[in-house]
């Protein structure tokens, strides 16, 4: 089931135009930046965008104008592993074609994260890759204290309903180019 609502919705995201998909990142780049409580983070975890993802570089440069600093994540045996990133430095090539800092930079522990998805729905609950990794992510991280979780998405991404699973962390914001998803909570 979520392997078709996945497919499905990335089939939509791609056949988004390049012109939608940086205007839309632009948009969503300016809406994240307007909730507040990520104004709070010291660090923020981001991803580098592969495929036809909503592109987070541009809220990356927002954070640093900020003076907020930037984390990005390297695939693991042992799960996603955030590690400090300062514009301009150059990554390496990872697993799943990924953009992944190098690794001797340290590794630190945002308390807010951007995350990337495939498919979303209205009760803030997301589809990933089919890994598990943010989920794993998010529980870890949250053991020292709240973690903040942004996912970023194009509208053209949402479903009616995701199955949750009970290990699924649900999101606390959702943005899409057309602003913010109102979340429904049960």
């Amino acid at each position: 089931m979520k392997a078709a609502l996945r497919n499905e919705a990335l089939a939509r995201r791609d056949e988004l135009s390049q012109e939608a998909r940086i205007a839309g990142s632009a948009r969503i780049a300016e809406t994240v930046m307007g909730i507040g409580a990520l104004a709070e983070a010291a660090i923020v975890g981001a991803f580098w965008p592969i495929r036809s993802e909503v592109d987070p570089r541009p809220l990356a440069r927002r954070l640093f104008a900020r003076g907020q600093r930037v984390a990005l994540p390297k695939v693991t045996p042992d799960g996603l592993v955030f590690r400090e990133w300062r514009e301009g430095e150059a990554l390496v090539a990872g697993r799943f074609g990924l953009s992944e800092p190098h690794d001797d930079l340290p590794p630190v522990d945002p308390i807010a994260l951007i995350v990337p998805l495939a498919a979303y729905d209205r009760r803030g609950h997301r589809i990933g890759y089919g890994r598990g990794y943010y989920d794993q992510a998010i529980a870890r991280l949250a053991r020292n204290g709240p973690v903040l979780t942004i996912g970023v998405a194009f509208s053209v991404q949402a479903v009616d309903t995701v199955p949750a699973e009970p290990h699924d962390q649900p999101l606390d914001h959702l943005v899409t180019e057309a602003g913010p998803v109102p979340l429904l909570r049960t």
